[in-house]
């Protein structure tokens, strides 16, 4: 996919421990809507994150950013993985029809692309991300930024945070393993 570098934006990336060879897998984590965070722990340890945007050109049709989305996540597959497991911001209610239509597909393009690859994925409710992150469950947008940043990562919104909070919840408690 040639265009990644002008849709991805990546920000710092922090090595973490060294894993053993055996242990050692690429996990994305995900918070999914038209501009998606993403944060990836490499087989290397290294964390790297961004942000990706799925907004729909003048002339696409309708599923055009669920192709574009299909597209990133087969490159990010080819490039840093193969991915080992995927982890999703598991959204329940949103405040507008337009957002939760996005979510829906978006999440349905993942699983799919997930469940064709035999890739394990699973959602995470946003009030554990939240209070996993902050110690609140129903921290705001800037908490959650700040929250990043006390860790060492420089997130660009709160996309890019909540994707970040999402790995690093996933690496805390399950070890990025189902």
């Amino acid at each position: 996919m040639a265009d990644l570098p002008q849709r991805a934006t990546i920000r710092g990336a922090r090595p973490e421990s060294p894993l053993p060879p055996q242990t050692a897998r690429t996990i994305l984590a995900l918070d999914l809507g038209t501009t998606t965070g993403w944060a990836l722990r490499g087989y290397d340890g290294l964390i790297t994150s961004g942000t990706v945007s799925f907004r729909p050109g003048r002339f696409d049709g309708g599923g055009m950013r669920y192709l574009r989305f299909t597209n990133w996540l087969g490159e990010l597959d080819r490039l840093s993985g193969p991915i080992g497991s995927i982890w999703f911001e598991e959204v329940r209610r949103h405040t507008g029809t337009d957002a939760a239509h996005v979510y829906g597909g978006l999440m349905a393009t993942l699983t799919s692309w997930a469940e064709l690859r035999g890739v394990p994925y699973q959602g995470v409710p946003v009030g554990t991300i939240k209070k996993h992150a902050t110690g609140r469950g129903n921290a705001d947008k800037l908490a959650m930024i700040a929250s990043a940043r006390s860790r060492g990562f420089s997130p660009a919104d709160d996309n890019e945070a909540d994707a970040i909070a999402i790995l690093l919840w996933a690496l805390e408690t399950h070890g990025g393993a189902r």
